[in-house]
């Protein structure tokens, strides 16, 4: 209706509209200095400029149909997670269970109330919400107070600014054993003259008017997703220290963080995809969702880079299912080679483009498995052969993509040839449905994608780098027992890819997300790159 309008209105009336019409504003959100004169413009320049105005305008109605659709299903979210929260427990959640499903749920709520107020640009103001007093922080621990002062005590009418205040709060940080609090002193400078106020900027922080510094959030994000500590086990080791911090607080934040994250998270995926050469592997995960009496199998995805890569990195994925779609999801339109197991899952990205790479482990495990069951003199010949062509990765090991390719044409090849025409021969020898028939099988089936690595010195031999980054999940399976929800297992997820990626590049996870949350809040949207685990550099 908007264009039928333009193109029946005259002159006046175009003038009148832009004069009423909140376009004006355009000036300073996409860089127009001055309102345009239409008293002097063209009828062609008055075209142009009502076909740009037009389509600035559908652009800002489709991106706020988009936003409120978002604030839709976020608000729908939280109603839900919200009915579940108060809703009268199961009776078959052991209390130990709804500890950690009530940690999960208000993490869950603090991350979309999170994303809700990015998305709005001010706070409902028919909140009635009263927001609980905050308890002073203990007097015992130790204080190192921060002043701010502006840069200059002078005011812009050229008198001498006089101190008046300051304005005090206090943030508790934390070092490993130690919790401390920082006073940030802000001191009030006015100029009596011209009755002007200056004061030092608030320190942009991860959780704004929040009390924890980027210590102790770093310190809780390890302790849950490295450190595999439920929040209720937090809760009892800080009041055990002399300081009450409640599971809904901690919840609060870490669903706050991880929000902050993702930004940081999305970069490391985008960098894991400039890969040519990616692991890949799945491991499940029990979850229990919202409203349900007994959990069901959701998985985690892992995806790296080679031993052989510069870039030292793991991506975790997490997903309700083992369906292939999610891998192709996550993959997107990658296309190099992928290092993984004949799990069907990634079938769909090999008629795509994916070079399928096999995994020489699984290949021998079938061989050990037959051996250590009957001690098979053919599984031990199978065993000494691949062995062989483990001894010339070893050798190969520090070697240069192209050097590590010379010396498997070299070696590993005619042993890689002479085992194939070996396992052709028994496989004729051997009953079929039998165990050996089924070892010789495994191998013969997937033969070309076992022994694609002999032609690329830049591909590893097996699959072993992922399942290495993948055992961190196993051993948190047994500490938080399941995840809560999609969103709470895709959180946990993001920041363990963060943590694991920082410690393949040799850095302490807590030192690192230490100084990426101090550094975050005024970290450019182009400079993300810097903090990503395999650029970062302690400071």
């Amino acid at each position: 209706m908007a264009a039928n309008w333009f193109r029946r209105c005259n002159y006046s009336a175009l003038n009148h509209a832009y004069q009423l019409w909140p376009w004006r504003c355009f000036g300073k959100i996409h860089g127009m200095t001055s309102s345009p004169n239409l008293d002097q413009m063209t009828p062609e320049q008055l075209r142009a400029l009502a076909a740009q105005l037009l389509s600035k305008v559908d652009t800002m109605g489709r991106e706020s149909r988009r936003d409120k659709t978002v604030i839709e299903q976020l608000s729908h979210e939280i109603a839900i997670l919200k009915r579940h929260k108060f809703a009268k427990r199961s009776e078959q959640i052991s209390p130990a269970q709804g500890s950690l499903l009530d940690d999960l749920l208000n993490t869950d709520l603090e991350a979309i109330e999170a994303e809700l107020n990015a998305l709005r640009p001010e706070p409902a103001a028919t909140s009635s919400r009263q927001q609980p007093k905050r308890a002073p922080l203990p007097p015992q621990f130790p204080r190192t107070v921060i002043r701010h002062e502006p840069e200059s005590t002078l005011c812009a009418c050229g008198c001498q600014l006089e101190r008046i205040g300051e304005d005090v709060s206090e943030k508790l940080d934390y070092t490993p054993g130690v919790f401390t609090v920082e006073q940030h002193v802000r001191g009030k400078w006015a100029c009596r003259q011209c009755e002007t106020l200056i004061q030092a900027p608030v320190p942009a922080q991860v959780i704004d008017k929040g009390i924890p510094t980027a210590g102790l959030l770093a310190h809780v994000m390890v302790a849950k997703f490295a450190d595999h500590l439920p929040l209720y086990r937090q809760e009892k080791i800080f009041g055990r220290a002399g300081l009450i911090i409640s599971r809904s607080t901690l919840a609060q934040w870490v669903g706050q963080t991880g929000v902050q994250l993702q930004p940081l998270v999305d970069a490391l995926r985008e960098a894991v995809l400039a890969q040519d050469v990616v692991h890949a592997d799945e491991t499940p995960v029990q979850m229990l969702a919202p409203g349900e009496k007994k959990t069901h199998r959701a998985y985690v995805w892992a995806y790296c880079t080679t031993p052989f890569s510069a870039l030292k990195a793991v991506v975790y994925d997490f997903s309700l299912s083992r369906a292939g779609e999610h891998a192709r999801n996550f993959l997107g339109t990658w296309n190099g080679k992928l290092v993984c197991d004949d799990f069907a899952g990634y079938k769909a990205g090999f008629e795509q483009g994916i070079t399928e790479i096999g995994c020489m482990a699984h290949a021998r495990r079938k061989f050990f498995d037959l051996h250590a069951a009957n001690k098979s003199q053919l599984a031990e010949q199978a065993l000494h052969s691949i062995g062989g062509l483990y001894e010339v990765e070893r050798q190969a090991k520090d070697m240069s993509n192209e050097d590590r390719w010379r010396l498997r044409q070299k070696v590993a090849v005619p042993i890689a040839g002479k085992l194939h025409e070996w396992m052709l021969a028994q496989r004729e020898r051997v009953p079929e449905g039998s165990a050996t028939a089924k070892a010789l099988d495994y191998s013969l089936k997937r033969w070309v994608a076992l022994t694609r690595y002999l032609d690329d010195g830049a591909v590893p031999i097996d699959n072993n780098a992922v399942e290495n980054q993948i055992r961190p999940w196993a051993l948190g399976r047994s500490n938080w027992l399941f995840a809560g929800s999609l969103r709470s297992g895709k959180r946990a997820a993001a920041i363990m890819s963060l943590i694991q990626s920082a410690r393949m590049n040799g850095h302490d996870p807590y030192a690192y997300l230490k100084d990426v949350l101090t550094r975050l809040p005024t970290q450019k949207a182009s400079e993300i790159e810097q903090l990503l685990p395999h650029q970062w550099m302690p400071g």
